[in-house]
């Protein structure tokens, strides 16, 4: 019901943002269309456009180019699991098949080079400098924070700050930048402007946390994506470097050697350990802490419906683990 209360808020502004999205998805070449919307229309929670709607209306902006700004983001967000995807090798993204698994690498590379291109067109037509600076530093750093993470790839030594970096740039940033962009839109003082900004990195932190901890405690029905994924790829996560950090010696070496070689062959026995070593609830003892100062970020501004929303928000960041 928290989920419902918060997308309620926008429900007219959402609707209008997936037409918007739809409308520009528009190419001459069929398999582009083809795939980009395969892609949009697969679901998701659009929890970044999400933000640029309320921070934007919390910050008091009352005209429409909030839509834009909303597809502009999906459009980044997009772009950026797509090229995820195949350096992944994933086979499998919102419960359904990923683009590149259906039509291959190279199409989908390029696809994604297409939604970028797309979301930097509908970003020049928003006129604001401000919002172009935040939006093209973002999608830099973005790119860094995966490169930063193929590196770290099969690296068990791994710490806890070098992986706080990774999922900074990787993951909260673009929510960071939707917030951000949101106040820049609705002429936010400084302090909104800056509350607004922290509020979205510190909800992205959160939220990338417990997809860690459900990477061991989830389902593939609920997550879209297949359980021990991560560490099948050979991802160095916060529950095993808490684990490493806090377990025994056997455990931590068989922990080093399963990151080392990747596959699934040890997933039932470190689900054990990072269980027993309290490895899971550090993790999520660190998301509800990124989720109490985004909501904490939203005390400078004026009581609406959508700071209410921003607040049910960072809550539910931490409560989709039972």
């Amino acid at each position: 019901m928290t989920a419902e209360r918060i997308y309620d808020t926008v429900s007219e502004e959402f609707s209008r943002v997936n037409d918007l999205i739809l409308e520009r998805l528009g190419s001459e070449v069929p398999l582009v269309e083809k795939i980009a919307q395969y892609l949009v229309e697969s679901g998701g929670k659009r929890l970044r456009p999400l933000l640029v709607l309320l921070s934007s209306q919390a910050a008091g902006y009352k005209k429409d180019d909030h839509l834009k700004l909303a597809a502009v983001i999906e459009f980044l967000h997009t772009a950026t699991l797509l090229h995820d995807d195949v350096v992944d090798t994933s086979d499998m993204r919102r419960g359904r098949s990923t683009a590149n698994a259906r039509w291959g690498n190279a199409p989908s590379v390029l696809v994604g080079d297409f939604l970028y291109a797309r979301a930097f067109e509908m970003m020049v037509e928003l006129k604001n400098l401000a919002i172009m600076e935040v939006l093209s530093h973002a999608t830099a750093v973005i790119a860094e924070g995966e490169v930063m993470q193929l590196m770290n790839v099969k690296n068990p030594k791994l710490t806890e700050d070098q992986y706080m970096k990774v999922i900074h740039d990787k993951t909260a940033k673009l929510f960071e930048a939707a917030s951000h962009t949101g106040a820049l839109l609705a002429g936010a003082d400084e302090t909104q402007e800056k509350a607004l900004r922290d509020y979205g990195k510190h909800l992205g932190l959160a939220f990338q946390l417990v997809d860690d901890v459900l990477d061991y405690r989830g389902d593939a029905e609920t997550m879209g994506k297949n359980v021990g994924d991560d560490l099948a790829e050979g991802k160095v996560t916060l529950p095993l470097i808490q684990a490493m950090a806090t377990g025994k010696k056997e455990d931590a070496d068989l922990i080093r050697q399963a990151i080392r070689k990747g596959g699934l062959d040890d997933l039932s026995r470190i689900g054990d350990i990072v269980e027993t070593t309290g490895a899971l609830e550090y993790t999520m003892q660190r998301a509800r802490e990124e989720s109490e100062k985004a909501r904490d970020c939203l005390s400078t501004l004026e009581e609406s419906a959508h700071k209410t929303a921003m607040a049910l928000l960072s809550e539910l960041a931490v409560a989709r683990v039972n």
